[in-house]
């Protein structure tokens, strides 16, 4: 018997952490700029920890921040600095007075320096906000601003290759350094705190002395440079291990997309990266590095590249440790893949199929698209086996092996985009692949999955009058079933034969789906609704409503007891196929769902769509119903435990456990047994009752106040409470309204009595004018 599925609980979100400018890494943490929040990424288990400013459409845009000592600085377009601790909050504002938008900023200690595009260089004192200086020499934009910590200086460059150097003391330049002949885009100090190496877009970088003004030694590489980092001397390469106390040597990465070592004294490349993931996009279109970070501890090279992605490299080999997508963009598909789904393959809207790791999200980027991958599929007969396709006409065939994924093999036959493929259930023998050249195509899956092996179509039908959305491959592989935007789903058996169509939707049809154990297959539309079939009958057995928008996609679950179904306004629906009633909504994506993959013991399910949001989710039914067992148990031992307070005349605790509970009914059965004893019982209970008792104690006494059968207990509680509160022995925060919702049933309790006394008194009056004229026979 399967249970039916009641709650799913978000495990994780992945979502656009970093969308270009600085990146700075602290400990495990990495800081990456975002559009208005700054994400604390940890790179541990590949996701945010916490975010630094705000979200939403009003937020104050950032310009640059700068981090140290878990303090964290933003610049903001508003004109605002924001001084931020780790969790989030604001600890100073104030106003920056640079003429335009601030470019970089750095902090030391309890100094900040920000660079304007106004070519001025300001000195912050952070305790006071005060600006010390406004340190002038550079032109344009200020790229640079390093503070040079042994010699209380600080070195910064604008737009005119010339680096200059200002002391602290009294703000004044000491000397200026021209070598470049363009813009310098970083500088690095050296560990004898004397030298330090400047690097530009003028394809060199240059040595200098920190005391003279002359270079004194400038080497060609070759390429345009935006990042340099000086390494420490001693460090270990891919086949050479650096010990030199006096050499000097640097990291460099730019244009290239590449990292290579330079021993700066010899003017000789000691390494140049061959073996990384961002030399063979580099071989594809050309991929450059925007910033280069050293972590000494671990002995990894952080590679931040101009496509938002952040790759981290081992020094001793170069081998890629991790790599993380810092922004998606739309999410089109997702499937997991591996024989224990511990791999998830995303296409975006872009034309790599992205491969993360499920517990660490750490992504490969598989190449071989041209254009925007549009559909994946996994084959159920070897989950290491998968598929996709896009809108440059192909379907590629990809192998899982160990942590990477190997291509096997390419088809490229349909005339136009191809937006849906899926493979066979009980064996890989063959894959179906649906374009929008209205084609199905079947393909023979090769025997042995070799590179180059090529697949063999074995039919091709026109299949549609319009764009063929969705192809699915029925679990006993002997039929198959489309969905078209010409608002039709059609079955067909492999050999692609028409079975029958579907005719009953208002609008274009977005998925279909075979159920698991019936002969019924399920459709999804654009007229919100979703649809069962009968494959035998060819009607339509049932008709599910609960969408307000378009159903994106829907699957089967639970045996095909439940139907889980994605919507084009971001919500997730659960239904229940017996009763045709909606039992859960999950509302956490901001626009559509276009990607909904399920683990295969549907343990969880995964969503993406075109919020660039990654949502893992976890069935959580089991746990939540043994939680509501337990509380409920809980319940009833505390119930009890108040009945025997009350049975052993313990009124006080009976009382204050009823509260907790809050149980109103319960609560003024105590004071009636209470009021059984005495008043004056009733008020020294009351008195023991602490402030937060008394308070719900009194929301209790306004209950019973609404029902004239309990009006006496009310107003006795209510009235012992207002002298309580009057005497100043008890306070109750928001009186006014309280005393204000007491006061109509009040007033209306004090009529009724009142006429009843009236009532009462004319009968009396009545009885004695009778009782004189009264005869005894």
């Amino acid at each position: 018997m399967h249970k039916l599925k009641e709650v799913f609980d978000v495990e994780s979100k992945h979502g656009a952490f970093y969308t270009g400018g600085n990146v700075e890494w602290h400990d495990n943490i990495l800081y990456c700029k975002g559009i208005s929040t700054v994400s604390l990424f940890n790179i541990d288990n590949g996701s945010v920890s916490s975010l630094i400013g705000e979200e939403g459409e009003d937020a104050d845009e950032i310009q640059t921040f700068t981090c140290n000592n878990k303090r964290i600085v933003t610049s903001h377009k508003s004109g605002l600095f924001k001084l931020w601790n780790e969790e989030g909050n604001v600890i100073k504002m104030w106003k920056y007075i640079h003429k335009g938008p601030v470019a970089r900023l750095t902090l030391l200690e309890n100094v900040l320096a920000s660079g304007g595009s106004d070519g001025i260089i300001r000195i912050w004192e952070l305790e006071h906000q005060a600006c010390i200086y406004g340190l002038k020499g550079a032109q344009g934009v200020i790229h640079v601003v390093e503070f040079y910590q042994e010699k209380n200086c600080i070195f910064g460059s604008g737009d005119d290759g010339k680096i200059h150097l200002w002391g602290l003391e009294k703000g004044q330049l000491l000397r200026s350094f021209n070598g470049h002949f363009s813009k310098v885009t970083s500088i690095a100090f050296h560990h004898d705190k004397k030298h330090f190496i400047s690097a530009g877009r003028d394809k060199v970088i240059i040595l200098w002395d920190s005391n003279k003004e002359k270079y004194l030694k400038v080497i060609p590489v070759y390429e345009a440079v935006e990042s340099v980092i000086s390494l420490p001397h001693k460090f270990q390469l891919p086949d050479l291990i650096i010990d030199e106390k006096e050499g000097i040597h640097v990291a460099i990465a730019g244009e290239l997309g590449i990292v290579r070592i330079w021993d700066v004294l010899k003017s000789k490349e000691l390494f140049r990266q061959s073996n990384s993931l961002v030399d063979k996009a580099k071989d594809e279109g050309g991929l450059s590095i925007t910033k280069l970070i050293f972590d000494s501890i671990r002995n990894i090279f952080g590679v931040v590249t101009a496509d938002q992605n952040i790759l981290l490299h081992n020094s001793s080999d170069f081998s890629c440790v991790k790599q993380f997508v810092g922004f998606s963009d739309e999410i089109l598909d997702a499937i997991y893949v591996g024989k224990e789904d511990e791999f998830i393959a995303v296409a975006t809207n872009s034309c790599d199929v992205k491969l993360y790791e499920d517990a660490t999200m750490n992504c490969q980027l598989l190449k071989g698209h041209t254009d925007i991958v549009l559909s994946l599929s996994k084959c159920m007969a070897n989950r290491n086996l998968f598929a996709s396709s896009g809108k440059d006409n192909s379907v590629r065939l990809w192998l899982l092996d160990g942590r990477t994924a190997t291509f096997i093999s390419e088809v490229k036959t349909h005339t136009a985009s191809v937006g849906s493929v899926a493979f066979s259930n009980l064996a890989s023998s063959f894959l179906v692949s649906a374009s929008q050249d209205t084609c199905l195509k079947v393909w023979k899956v090769p025997d042995k999955l070799m590179v180059g092996e090529k697949l063999v179509c074995l039919k091709t039908q026109i299949a549609h009058e319009r764009d063929i959305n969705s192809v699915t491959v029925s679990p006993n592989d002997k039929m198959l079933a489309t969905a078209s935007q010409d608002k039709t789903a059609k079955l067909w058996s492999t050999d692609l034969e028409l079975l029958g169509t579907l005719r009953g939707h208002k609008r274009g049809v977005w998925c279909a789906r075979f159920s698991p154990v019936d002969q019924v297959v399920l459709t999804s539309s654009a007229d919100c609704t979703v649809k069962l079939w009968s494959t035998a009958e060819l009607n339509c057995l049932k008709t599910i409503e609960g969408h307000e928008a378009s159903v994106l996609r829907a699957e089967f679950i639970t045996n095909g007891l439940q139907i889980l179904t994605a919507g084009a306004d971001g919500l997730l629906k659960l239904f229940n196929l017996k009763t045709s009633e909606c039992s859960l909504t999950l509302d956490q994506h901001q626009a559509r769902i276009w990607a909904l993959a399920l683990k295969t013991d549907e343990s969880g399910f995964l969503t993406g769509g075109s919020d660039s949001l990654l949502i893992k989710w976890k069935d959580v039914t089991v746990q939540n119903r043994e939680e509501k067992k337990k509380r409920e148990e809980e319940l009833t031992l505390q119930e009890q435990i108040m009945s025997n307070y009350v049975h052993e005349g313990k009124y006080l605790k009976a009382l204050s456990l009823a509260l907790e509970l809050n149980r109103p009914l319960q609560t003024l059965r105590i004071i009636q047994a209470v009021l059984k004893e005495a008043d004056q019982s009733l008020k020294s209970t009351v008195e023991q009752l602490r402030d937060e008792q008394k308070e719900l104690l009194l929301n209790c006494a306004l209950e019973w106040n609404t029902n004239s059968r309990f009006c006496q207990e009310a107003q006795l509680v209510i009235n012992i409470l207002l002298e309580e509160i009057q005497s100043g022995r008890c306070k109750i925060s928001g009186l006014g309204k309280i005393v204000e919702s007491a006061l109509p049933y009040t007033e209306r309790h004090f009529k009724r009595l009142t006429q009843l006394l009236q009532d009462l008194h004319f009968i009396k009056y009545t009885v004695k004018c009778i009782e004189p004229h009264t005869t005894i026979k």
